[in-house]
């Protein structure tokens, strides 16, 4: 055999004699340290496919054997989510699927692990998401499936694990799996805890989001994950698969103490902001943060922004406005999302409802969701927490009082809201202050939903 490769923490080894040429396999560079080639364990499925193109029999060492499982169910899929399955296979089992919050995205995963039959982990970015997709994997498949992170570290043929956790040990799970899945992927592509796909040797890869990943991520998601191959926007399935909805928005003034603060920050940020976009007219706003965290009127910049964006967070003219939906909305289920922990306080003091904060532990804020699904709390505060991972059927009314990420936020709050449920119809108000800021951003969100 002239040609063996190992897999060794979260990279490929291959051990050959010159004339195997490993050097033109994808990815493979020379190490002196070990004398022999090596390549991140992601390149472990473009370089079967030239092996095999190249008619090259190698010794594979790579994959730990798996005993063979068989779930009892597949589940049954949506046309949409059928659809999305078949552009998964189409693109040779690597690709983002983007479908609404709410839209079951699970499901589309299940099925794939069901079809392939082979080893799979499941990434998810929250504790709260682990156990979601323990749970519904379980149920789906009818079977017991893994879990890794949050105090377990049970590994099974199929395994649900969250990005700190195989993060932190990708360097013993890479070579378990044939099929990687990664929820919420738009998390990655610009950032440390990518590692973790690189160092999975995993063949097949499914990412899921509801927001597609940006221009900064897009390029380097394809590399790890693949291009996105189906999407689907909430304005597609609302009022069929998903609940339809009203958006509503609802302008305001700020106070004259409110509009000078507000306008001191404003014009002390946009002096540094527009001298940098003079610069760099094509950088982000990472690299406007960066640039400006060298200076001491950079970071006077910085510090302006978030004064700005606190006046706005909740101003009395938001807080007077809110009271008087949730007095009209009294006999609804309300979500009110806000920009920041300590809003969501406030308004859990001025108004008498329950916050859900990240400083909640786990058994209460599950009582609480529950009591809020069976009606004993009609309304709940959050800031970022409900964003991502919480089903919440029951809500039909949702005030976003402030948000400072933009269209995906806006996309992932409004998903809340729209998770069917017999005869619903939800409407979500927007509160924007008039003559800053929040107007232009109210645009673009909305645009996010086409």
């Amino acid at each position: 055999m002239d040609l063996r490769i190992e897999f060794d923490r979260g990279t490929l080894l291959c051990f050959a004699t010159p004339a195997a040429s490993p050097h033109r396999l994808p990815g493979m560079r020379w190490d002196a340290r070990v004398d022999c080639y090596r390549a991140p364990a992601r390149y472990y499925g473009p370089i079967l496919e030239q092996l095999q193109a190249e008619g090259i029999v190698a010794d594979d060492a790579v994959r730990v054997a798996v005993p063979p499982f068989r779930f009892s169910s597949t589940p049954a899929l949506r046309p949409y989510q059928a659809a999305a399955l078949d552009a998964w296979r189409l693109a040779r089992g690597r690709g983002i699927v983007s479908l609404p919050t709410g839209s079951g995205k699970t499901y589309v995963a299940a099925a794939a692990i069901a079809e392939y039959r082979r080893g799979a982990l499941c990434l998810v970015p929250t504790k709260i998401l682990l156990d979601q997709w323990h749970g519904m994997l379980s149920r789906l498949l009818g079977g017991t499936v893994g879990r890794y992170g949050d105090g377990s570290h049970d590994v099974l043929p199929v395994t649900v694990a969250t990005f700190e956790s195989a993060w932190r040990q990708m360097h013993q799970l890479g070579n378990r799996f044939d099929l990687l899945i990664v929820d919420e992927v738009h998390h990655f592509g610009s950032g440390l805890r990518d590692e973790a796909l690189e160092m999975s040797a995993a063949r097949w890869r499914m990412g899921l989001t509801a927001t597609p990943p940006d221009c900064d991520a897009e390029s380097a998601l394809i590399e790890l994950i693949g291009p996105v191959v189906f999407k689907l926007s909430i304005a597609d399935l609302a009022g069929g698969y998903l609940s339809g909805f009203e958006l509503i928005e609802l302008r305001s003034e700020l106070t004259q103490e409110e509009r000078e603060e507000y306008e001191v920050a404003r014009r002390t940020f946009a002096g540094v902001s527009d001298h940098f976009r003079s610069l760099a007219p094509e950088a982000s706003w990472s690299d406007f943060m960066r640039w400006a965290a060298r200076t001491p009127q950079g970071r006077d910049a910085i510090a302006a922004w978030h004064r700005a964006r606190r006046v706005l967070s909740l101003t009395d003219a938001k807080n007077r406005m809110l009271g008087s939906l949730l007095d009209r909305h009294r006999g609804s289920r309300v979500l009110v999302f806000t920009a920041d922990k300590q809003s969501s306080y406030r308004i859990s003091l001025a108004h008498l409802i329950m916050p859900i904060t990240a400083d909640i532990k786990r058994r209460e804020r599950d009582d609480m969701l529950s009591a809020f699904q069976q009606g004993t709390i009609r309304a709940l505060v959050s800031a970022r927490v409900l964003n991502e991972g919480f089903d919440v059927p029951a809500a039909d009314v949702g005030i976003i009082v402030s948000g400072s990420l933009g269209e995906r936020e806006h996309t992932q709050r409004v998903g809340r809201l729209l998770r069917p449920a017999p005869g619903k119809s939800a409407v979500i108000y927007e509160l924007v202050s008039e003559g800053t800021s929040d107007v232009p951003q109210a645009r673009r969100k909305r645009r996010g939903l086409e």
